[in-house]
């Protein structure tokens, strides 16, 4: 996110790298149903419109989050390529307020990614984050959060912050041990 109106939208981002347990599918939440666009204009239903049949999705709140998203990026570039079922994405998430100045924000932000790619997998959403965070239990909004999703919105894994090598090889576990459509095939 390149925008500097969005700098001005959420505070310092505080990164704690944490993988977040594997308990009950509940505690994780369910990626709620949602409508925005893309970097290139493309609508999108989420969780249904995700390319993936596993999607890694970086939700961030703040332009300072992105050097934490950006941490995260080779190593699961690494992943897509090796899992031709695996899509990465980046979620931008905005208050529904700024949905009038979307076309600016989103402009920002295209002209300052080069990256085609990147800017068809980066989705902004304009939304009530309260009911957002909610379905996803997200305790707030000081850092980002990297979730493991399938298409029905059931999410398998997530962790929280900077990128480490923790976190990392427990996403690329559960990578391995999840089976979409029929359920998760591993344990915690």
């Amino acid at each position: 996110m390149c925008a500097v109106l969005v700098a001005t939208l959420a505070t310092r981002s505080q990164s704690r790298g944490q993988t977040m347990p594997n308990t009950a599918a509940d505690s994780l939440g369910r990626f709620p149903r949602v409508e925005g666009s893309n970097l290139e204009g493309e609508h999108f239903t989420l969780p249904t419109d995700f390319k993936g049949e596993l999607n890694v999705v970086l939700i961030a709140f703040a332009r300072e989050q992105q050097r934490d998203v950006d941490g995260w990026m080779p190593f699961l570039k690494t992943i897509a390529e090796a899992r031709s079922d695996v899509r990465v994405y980046e979620i931008p998430i905005l208050g529904r307020r700024y949905r009038l100045m979307r076309s600016f924000i989103n402009g920002a932000m295209r002209r300052g990614i080069a990256d085609q790619a990147v800017r068809a997998a980066t989705v902004t959403l304009y939304i009530d984050k309260a009911p957002f965070r909610g379905a996803l239990n997200l305790p707030d909004e000081d850092r980002i959060y990297v979730l493991l999703v399938d298409r029905e919105g059931k999410v398998h894994w997530r962790a929280d912050g900077r990128f480490g090598a923790e976190s990392g090889a427990e996403l690329m576990r559960r990578v391995g041990r999840v089976r979409p459509n029929t359920g998760d095939g591993g344990g915690p």
